[in-house]
């Protein structure tokens, strides 16, 4: 006889339906309501937690791996770069190195100089995992798009920054960069994707001079569909209007959860 059917062993207090909580733990991936036992948390949320703070770490630490995701790129052109950073210790304890372009990088990016109307770069930032999983998915979903705009070749950058992209698209001569890169993880998601939108990009950009389009992922985030037609209407308005940042207004009416109408 299974655990299930012994009749005689006590119901969880979820089973029972006397947990006020668990509702609303299956609407969100917070850490609401654990419990406790005697003085500390039960077993199963200490052992989650764990393994939440272990897949961050990785993430933060993980290596892009470039060859596969030129690979997966194919047949686009893409060219390699990396930041001043020499390694990911001191990635993590300098970020303003992340944001400037290894003087050997801006040979090939000035070969192949445009001008263009919109470059990608793609930059593993602090969760390659998140940009190895989803930026050519995103890609795919964006680039048919956009086949009116003269696209340069995608840039793979490590060891990089938002910022580095300012540096990209100033070398490559193109009106609009667009960087998707690996967001900071958190203890629910260790793999979000983020895209930044600069106009006219060029070194000394402020932040509050970009759009951003944050947490894509598919584990409850903004899914690729979505993601892609707010991040495409942002590139086409942002072309016209010759503005990002507080000057445009990301007014798209893209659903931003599943099975949210689009306005």
């Amino acid at each position: 006889m299974s655990v299930e059917d012994d009749q005689t062993v006590p119901k969880t207090s979820e089973a029972r339906g006397l947990d006020p909580w668990a509702r609303l733990r299956r609407s969100t991936a917070a850490r609401i309501g654990l419990g406790r036992a005697g003085d500390t948390m039960p077993l199963r949320p200490v052992l989650d937690f764990q393994l939440a703070h272990a897949e961050a770490r990785d993430a933060v630490h993980a290596a892009l791996d470039v060859e596969a995701l030129a690979t997966a790129l194919a047949p686009q052109q893409t060219i390699t770069v990396r930041s001043a950073v020499p390694d990911r210790s001191l990635y993590l304890r300098r970020p303003d190195l992340g944001r400037s372009l290894d003087p050997a990088s801006r040979a090939p990016l000035e070969a192949a100089a445009g001008p263009y109307d919109c470059v990608f770069v793609i930059a593993d930032g602090l969760s390659a995992v998140a940009v190895q999983s989803h930026a050519v998915p995103l890609l795919a979903r964006c680039l048919p798009r956009l086949k009116m705009l003269s696209i340069a070749p995608i840039v793979i950058a490590t060891q990089a920054r938002v910022a580095l992209g300012d540096a990209v698209g100033e070398s490559l001569e193109a009106r609009l960069c667009v960087v998707l890169i690996g967001e900071r993880p958190g203890l629910s998601v260790a793999d979000s994707l983020g895209a930044y939108i600069t106009f006219d990009p060029k070194t000394g950009r402020r932040d509050s001079e970009r759009n951003c389009i944050s947490n894509i992922h598919t584990k409850g985030g903004l899914d690729y569909e979505p993601a892609a037609q707010k991040l495409c209407w942002l590139i086409e308005q942002a072309l016209s209007r010759g503005v990002t940042g507080i000057a445009l207004k990301d007014d798209h009416g893209a659903p931003l959860l599943p099975g949210q109408p689009t306005a």
